[in-house]
């Protein structure tokens, strides 16, 4: 008995140091901020996590025990066995269920272990400090709790629990990391100030972003020394840290991709960077769970907060071909506001008085080709090798930028060629069975979503979409996952969704508009969604990866 026992408690084990590197997992990818981590929650897999079966049936087991425990200890050392005896056997009953469900467990541990699968946090030096707490604690509540006859039960408490006192310590070490995360912060703001020629170029918006950077940094970088900030380093933590360790005298320009969740976050990260050009790429609710209200959310992501923070001879970019900042833009025509100078870029020129916009639009499949025109009367002929139309706004901006930093339009059209489709944010691919994959798992939000639907359109065949529902767009979500479903409808002879949130609205959407409810299809295993793509697709049929659709899926169709 003692070597099952002894079995039993590493297989416990196990499963505690899986579970305490999710959490901590968990809590990093949510860059430890509390809205988005209690966000998750509001999520399909999110209530998974929290409602457990297999932690359901662990305290079924463990409560049953002490139970059979409680009632043997009642009865008289006199009594006979025939009475005691059914209780024992429940006892090892519920005993050996509890070890079968945690030598499971442990044994898909491992196998995960080393077929990568396990959720892994980044091992920075604050989530080392936080797993070696956990592990002490863990040590410490096994020690004085668990004497030899107690050893499982307070093991098995100390799984169930986890959830909590990771949680707990994360947030009671939350506060000494803010005190070293401002240093740092003082420490980058300080180093920025040393350096009085850097023009510092401020990107934000709920999407666009991250393209933006990329085609901003490959068409500067052609005349100038450009530094930018390096993907999912958007935070004040990752440009603090980009500033203290990249940048150096010989940088002219410094690109910064900056994001928040909450209002005051821009104004943040302006506070450290000083930018003096500001690009609002869009805006959406993408965030707006996080955020609270739409006014929270277009203050920090809708640009507010960054156009107040730039100085009396700065300039402030915005996407034209969006509501919202539009009217950031009609803002600075207020000069009681904003003493500097605005410029708006857009896709054609039918709807506002644009500094720079498009004609002659050739959408093809592995490249935009394209006609500026500027207010100035020149018009130059643009070919860039990315994907999606919607890429063009991105594009704009870059272009606009470089322009009022001197570089010609000529000069900006030559070193648009240098441009990859993998900084676009979405790639095409044929996989071994000739199917084209359209990958755009980067990331999704609503716009983007509509706009590769446009571009999956211009395939011959027919087209699938596979993607998540959309995450943190608060009371806002079912109408927008409706609208979703009705463009699937318009473009796609098949959907595959693979989480459950709001697949019911997208399926409504859907079959609004005509579509068969059994072509909207709601799978979450990586087999069967490789299996459902294989069978219903042939060779030039083409398939969209839309946002996070799970990583092995990926894999089967690479």
């Amino acid at each position: 008995m003692d070597f099952i026992n002894g079995i039993f408690l590493f297989f416990i084990w196990l499963v505690v140091l899986r579970k305490i590197l999710f959490w901590l997992y968990l809590w990093q990818l949510k860059e430890y901020h509390i809205s988005r981590f209690l966000a998750h929650f509001s999520t399909e897999n999110g209530r998974k996590i929290l409602f457990d079966k297999i932690s359901f049936l662990k305290i079924f087991c463990l409560f049953s025990l002490f139970y059979i425990v409680v009632k043997l200890g009642s009865f008289p050392y006199d009594t006979s066995g025939g009475r005691v005896f059914p209780w024992i056997i429940s006892a090892i009953f519920f005993f050996f269920v509890l070890f079968l469900v945690y030598a499971a467990q442990a044994a898909k541990s491992i196998k995960d272990f080393f077929i990568g699968r396990i959720a892994m946090p980044v091992f920075t030096l604050k989530v080392i400090l936080l797993f070696i707490v956990s592990l002490m604690i863990s040590g410490m509540i096994y020690y004085l709790w668990g004497a030899r006859d107690d050893a499982i039960p307070t093991l098995v408490l100390l799984d169930l629990a986890i959830p909590l006192w990771v949680s707990a310590i994360v947030l009671i070490f939350q506060p000494f990391f803010v005190l070293a995360r401002n240093r740092i912060l003082q420490k980058a703001k300080e180093k920025i100030l040393r350096h009085k020629n850097l023009i510092v170029i401020g990107i934000t918006g709920s999407y666009g972003k991250t393209s933006t950077k990329e085609f901003l940094k490959t068409i500067l970088s052609v005349r100038f020394k450009v530094l930018a900030t390096p993907d999912h380093k958007n935070s004040e933590i990752g440009i603090a840290r980009t500033i203290i360790n990249n940048l150096n005298e010989n940088h002219q320009i410094f690109i910064v991709e900056m994001g928040a969740y909450n209002k005051g976050g821009i104004k943040l990260l302006c506070d450290i960077t000083r930018p003096k050009i500001g690009i609002v790429t869009g805006v959406n609710e993408q965030h707006l769970a996080t955020f609270g209200s739409m006014d929270n959310l277009l203050s920090a992501e809708g640009g507010q907060e960054l156009l107040d923070s730039l100085p009396k001879d700065g300039l402030i970019v915005v996407n034209g071909n969006n509501k919202y900042c539009l009217d950031l833009y009609k803002k600075t025509q207020n000069h009681g506001q904003f003493y500097g100078s605005a410029a708006i870029y857009s896709v054609n020129k039918d709807k506002i008085d644009s500094n720079i916009w498009t004609e002659e639009i050739s959408l093809k499949k592995d490249l935009l080709d394209f006609v500026v025109m500027t207010k100035d009367r020149e018009a130059v002929h643009f070919n860039a090798g990315i994907l999606g139309l919607h890429n063009i706004q991105n594009l704009l901006a870059a272009i606009l930028v470089a322009k009022e930093l001197g570089m010609s339009l000529e000069e900006i059209a030559r070193a648009a060629k240098n441009i990859k489709q993998e900084q676009a944010g979405i790639t095409l691919k044929t996989d071994v069975h000739g199917i084209q994959i359209i990958d755009s798992s980067y990331s999704s939000n609503p716009d983007g979503v509509m706009a590769d639907l446009d571009y999956l359109n211009i395939f011959g065949g027919k087209k699938v979409i596979v993607m998540p529902c959309l995450i943190e767009l608060g009371k806002k979500s079912a109408q927008i996952h409706l609208q979703i479903g009705k463009k699937i409808a318009e473009i796609c002879d098949l959907a595959i969704i693979t989480t459950k949130d709001n697949f019911e609205e997208i399926k409504n959407g859907a079959v609004a508009r005509g579509m068969e409810d059994k072509k909207i299809i709601f799978s979450e295993k990586p087999k069967e969604i490789f299996n459902f793509l294989t069978t219903f697709c042939k060779a030039g049929d083409a398939v969209l990866l839309e946002g996070r659709v799970p990583l092995e899926a990926v894999k089967l169709l690479a």
